[in-house]
């Protein structure tokens, strides 16, 4: 299992080609992105759980990414280390209060940034932010959206479930299931940056559940379109047998159904909520109506 996705934001190839090489090497997924533009379009499409940041880049400078990454509500949870030439205490402190979560000068001691990069990512995840298995917010920042909303009205809130995992989990194994959140996590990033708006967010909400709050005017488009996109594309997680067949093999002789997702919405563009527990309570009985 990889411990974690890492963004090297780096125009030196000799720099990010080694740092590529020595965090594949130590267990980690890594992208490399040689401007400030390829970095945030990378970060909405496939969030990482950490970038590594150099601040002098050809097309923007590593504040402004910074910057862009913090006021854009999907990348405003991923945990940030700035590296660069610079040592002044100036260039520091504006780092850091740009909101970077640590600063490392070149040259720099690999040992130490590998010890950077693994500290930064569990404290992250220890904090209850991510979840480890698509990087997306997990409790605490799906909790602080949903009080941000409470101020707003054009809002929707949609709680995705993927039904009938249970079953595919003991037939295939609880890393495949993983997989199969992972992938559902991306499609719903490629649909939002397709059809939603750059401050929508998407969270982790519990083991199959994905919550995403979108403040685009077509929701039914973006509902439409996971629910096809899913449907077919799950299929590549299936042997050739339980897609003839349409299910998995019981012991009784029954087939368990295959995974569908069940999505239930709530919208403050239709009624007022006093409390983030009515939205997500709403939201799960829409769910559970959608699943019959």
């Amino acid at each position: 299992m990889s411990n974690g996705k890492i963004l090297i934001v780096e125009d030196d190839f000799d720099i990010s080609n080694m740092l590529r090489i020595f965090f594949t090497g130590q267990g980690y997924q890594v992208e490399v992105a040689g401007r400030g533009t390829d970095a945030l379009d990378m970060c909405r499409k496939n969030l990482p759980d950490l970038v590594v940041l150099d601040i002098m880049l050809p097309d923007m400078d590593g504040y402004a990414v910074c910057t862009e990454m913090r006021t854009t509500t999907r990348t405003s949870h991923i945990p940030i280390i700035f590296l660069t030439q610079k040592d002044e205490r100036s260039d520091r402190i504006a780092g850091l209060e740009l909101g970077a979560d640590d600063y490392i000068t070149k040259p720099f001691d690999i040992e130490e940034l590998k010890l950077r990069v693994g500290t930064a990512i569990r404290t992250h995840q220890r904090l209850n932010m991510t979840d480890p298995r698509t990087g997306l917010p997990s409790a605490r920042l799906i909790e602080d959206q949903l009080r941000g909303i409470m101020r707003e009205t054009n809002w929707t809130l949609m709680l995705i479930g993927v039904d009938h995992l249970g079953p595919f989990n003991d037939a295939y194994g609880f890393v495949a299931g993983d997989e199969v959140m992972r992938f559902t996590a991306m499609l719903l990033n490629e649909i939002i940056d397709d059809l939603g708006t750059l401050n929508d967010f998407i969270g982790h909400a519990s083991n199959e559940t994905l919550v995403l709050i979108t403040m685009a005017d077509d929701v039914d488009s973006i509902n439409e379109r996971l629910r096809e996109d899913f449907a077919e594309r799950i299929m590549a997680h299936y042997n050739f047998m339980d897609r003839e067949q349409g299910g998995i093999a019981q012991s009784d002789g029954s087939l368990a159904p295959l995974m569908r997702l069940s999505i239930g919405s709530v919208s403050g563009k239709t009624q007022r909520f006093s409390d983030i527990r009515e939205i997500t309570e709403l939201a799960a009985e829409f769910r559970r109506l959608d699943q019959k």
